[in-house]
């Protein structure tokens, strides 16, 4: 399975890219892990409801360019579908069964995602009604794509 994490913005903080890269290679043996980077665009201080919009509709066309046509698209947005781990476990299993061999999840910049990513997804997920930084977003769901794979192959570490 191919799992390809587009996101806006660069991880700039070491902490967040080692612990990127310690999720990655623990990846290395269940998949072949991919993570684009996509530039963001700067959010003035006090940027009006339609400036926001016309950031997220900028960030949303770079995002849509990079999707492939191939694989199943999972937006993470806090108006999404709440899994468990081992929900989320379940869904990435079932689509591997199903003869999906990738699967693209999708983090949007500081402001979100527009809604032309969203309506594009085959599925949102939201990890919680709380906002996280979108830098602390890829380590969560590099973690629970990790912890989604050990329960898959009946490894301990979810417990």
């Amino acid at each position: 399975m191919k799992i390809t994490i587009i996101c806006v913005g660069k991880v700039k903080e070491k902490f967040y890219r080692m612990a990127l890269d310690e999720y990655a290679k623990r990846l290395s043996r269940y998949c072949k892990l991919e993570i684009l980077e996509l530039e963001d665009e700067k959010t003035p201080d006090r940027a009006s409801d339609h400036e926001m919009t016309l950031i997220k509709d900028k960030e949303g066309e770079r995002i849509l360019k990079a999707i492939k046509k191939d694989g199943t698209v999972i937006a993470l947005a806090i108006e999404g579908r709440k899994l468990s781990s081992e929900g989320l476990a379940k869904k990435i299993s079932s689509l591997g069964v199903q003869g999906e061999s990738h699967i693209q999840f999708i983090i949007g910049g500081s402001l979100g995602l527009s809604e032309n990513v969203l309506k594009t997804a085959d599925m949102l997920l939201s990890f919680s009604e709380m906002t996280f930084p979108h830098q602390l977003m890829r380590v969560i769901l590099l973690e629970q794509i990790y912890r989604s794979y050990r329960i898959i192959q009946g490894e301990p570490y979810h417990k």
